[in-house]
C-alpha cells in the first residue's frame, strides 16, 4: 500500500513540476534580480504568445531545471516543452531584438498547422 501511495505521489508531483508554464506558446525570459537594468522591455509586446518574466536568484530550481547559464535568456516553450532559446551576450544584455523573437514564434504558430 506505501508503495502505491509513493508511486503515486511521486506521479502527480511530477505533473505539476513539470507545468510551469501554460499550455501553448509562452515566451520566459529568466533573469536575476541583480541584473534588472539588462531586462527585455519588449518581451510584452510579442505577439501570439503569453509572455511571463523569471527571477532566477528567487528560487535556485529555475536555473538548473532550465539550464540558464546566463541572464536574461528568453525560452519559446510549446505546450510546456522548449522550441527556441535566445541568450545574452558576456555584458548580460540580449543581443537578440523583438523581430528575432517574434518570428521564431511566428514560425512555431505556422508549423502547428
Amino acid at each position: 500500500m506505501k508503495k502505491i501511495i509513493y508511486i503515486s505521489l511521486l506521479f502527480f508531483a511530477t505533473i505539476a513540476y513539470s507545468q510551469d508554464f501554460p499550455e501553448g506558446m509562452v515566451a520566459v525570459e529568466f533573469n536575476a534580480s541583480f541584473n534588472k537594468d539588462n531586462e527585455v522591455t519588449w518581451l510584452s509586446k510579442l505577439t501570439d504568445c503569453e509572455t511571463e518574466r523569471v527571477d532566477i536568484t528567487a528560487d535556485s530550481r529555475w536555473s538548473k531545471d532550465y539550464k540558464i547559464v546566463v541572464v536574461p535568456t528568453i525560452v519559446i516553450f510549446h505546450n510546456n516543452e522548449e522550441v527556441k532559446r535566445f541568450q545574452a551576450n558576456i555584458m548580460m544584455t540580449m543581443e537578440a531584438t523583438k523581430n528575432e523573437v517574434q518570428n521564431s514564434v511566428d514560425e512555431i504558430v505556422m508549423q502547428a498547422f
